[in-house]
């Protein structure tokens, strides 16, 4: 980890970059354009698979085109429910071990897609990256989850504060997203992710995990200023280490918005939403002459679908306490819908798995429109499996939800 905080975030930065960020520019053209010039030429020389997937129904359901049956696939797919799993993360000696090395990341996110007939493969990797690479030390204590040895507190820890070029500082990542191309043989796509730039932020104040957001919400209402910059940053920064996925070769980006939820209403668009819109607006939208679909998801962000959907992502991702149906009524006709099983689903055995597997497609309904037309529907849960989820009810529910929107469609 680094040892100083002073000078570790601003790694890899020109000068200009540093002091654009710390003035607080939210999208300082200078700097993009030095960085995006610093990012292609690597990738120059590893192009990935041109070719698209042999199973394309992902992203066709997230660019609402027509689908031959409803694609699925798990948030946290590769996780601790796995004996694989763990058999690997074993050998890798810790979850940082695990996940900062791209064979072993490769390794753990083609293991779900070797077991399940799954329609796409997420990047394994931690939401924390970002802020890690940024110098604030992340560590993981047992039984108490992800801290940050400097969490980001007074003002001057702000002004310190600088977005990374993730080609520098995160390379073990872009490295694992060719790796994971390369080792799919275009079966299926690849989804790149980041945290949202107000849920890195809760994490980047508060420490660690939290359970009432003291730390973070003081500061939204005593220094909003502060709170401010530091999602500045995190925007600039989640934008950047999206487009470097994409040039390595993800094809489908989603940012997730864990805590967007906790926040009230006002204080959710101007301080999580507003930071999305302006990551979804600096994303490559296509790329080698594809196109790149993002998702959005907030969990506890039922209340603002429409909001969502106007930042001009292609998906929404919904938890399970959204009525789908309700949901495609009210955006349905503007981006695809993701979700939202409950995950606890998983545990009522075979006959329940079923059963509200197929409750959750005849919710959303066939997404053939009366005038030809297409909606989308990625099935997903409402969040992460569960780490204690049996193997096998995943496979029952793969088969349920392939099979029942077949029929579905006729």
């Amino acid at each position: 980890m680094q040892t100083g905080h002073a000078a570790a975030p601003c790694a890899g930065l020109h000068m200009y970059e540093q002091i654009n960020t710390i003035a607080g520019c939210a999208q300082p053209v200078r700097c993009r354009v030095r960085l995006h010039a610093r990012i292609a030429p690597r990738f120059a020389h590893h192009p990935p698979n041109p070719l698209k997937p042999a199973n394309d129904t992902l992203l066709r359901a997230l660019l609402r085109q027509p689908t031959e049956y409803t694609p699925l696939w798990l948030m946290r797919q590769a996780g601790r429910y796995l004996p694989e799993y763990n058999a690997t993360r074993k050998r890798a000696g810790s979850f940082l071990g695990l996940a900062k090395s791209p064979a072993y990341a490769t390794e753990v996110t083609l293991q779900p897609i070797d077991r399940y007939p799954l329609d796409a493969a997420i990047l394994f990797s931690d939401i924390l990256t970002v802020p890690d690479a940024m110098g604030l030390g992340l560590y993981f204590a047992d039984g108490e989850g992800p801290k940050f040895e400097r969490p980001i507190r007074t003002e001057e820890d702000v002004a310190k504060l600088a977005a990374p070029d993730p080609e520098l500082s995160l390379t073990y990542v872009l490295d694992g997203v060719r790796e994971i191309r390369k080792a799919l043989k275009g079966r299926i796509p690849l989804i790149g992710f980041s945290g949202s730039p107000f849920t890195l932020a809760c994490y980047m104040v508060e420490g660690g995990g939290s359970d009432d957001f003291r730390k973070i919400k003081t500061m939204l209402y005593a220094r909003p200023d502060l709170l401010h910059r530091i999602l500045a940053v995190n925007a600039r920064a989640v934008a950047d280490y999206l487009n470097a996925q994409i040039l390595a070769g993800a094809q489908a980006v989603m940012i997730f918005d864990t805590w967007g939820g906790s926040l009230a209403d006002g204080a959710y668009q101007a301080f999580s939403l507003e930071y999305m819109r302006q990551v979804v607006s600096q994303l490559r939208r296509e790329h080698d002459g594809v196109r790149i679909p993002s998702i959005v998801f907030t969990k506890g962000g039922g209340l603002w679908l429409e909001q969502i959907a106007d930042t001009g992502c292609d998906a929404v991702g919904l938890d399970w306490t959204v009525n789908l149906g309700q949901a495609r009524a009210r955006i349905g006709s503007r981006c695809a819908l993701q979700g939202n099983l409950d995950p606890m689903t998983l545990f009522g055995g075979d006959a329940a798995i079923r059963l509200e597997a197929a409750r959750v497609l005849d919710t959303f309904g066939s997404p053939r429109r009366a005038d030809g037309t297409w909606d989308g529907h990625v099935f997903n849960l409402g969040h992460g499996i569960s780490q204690f989820t049996p193997p096998e009810a995943v496979t029952t529910l793969v088969d349920a939800v392939h099979s029942h929107s077949r029929r579905q469609r006729g």
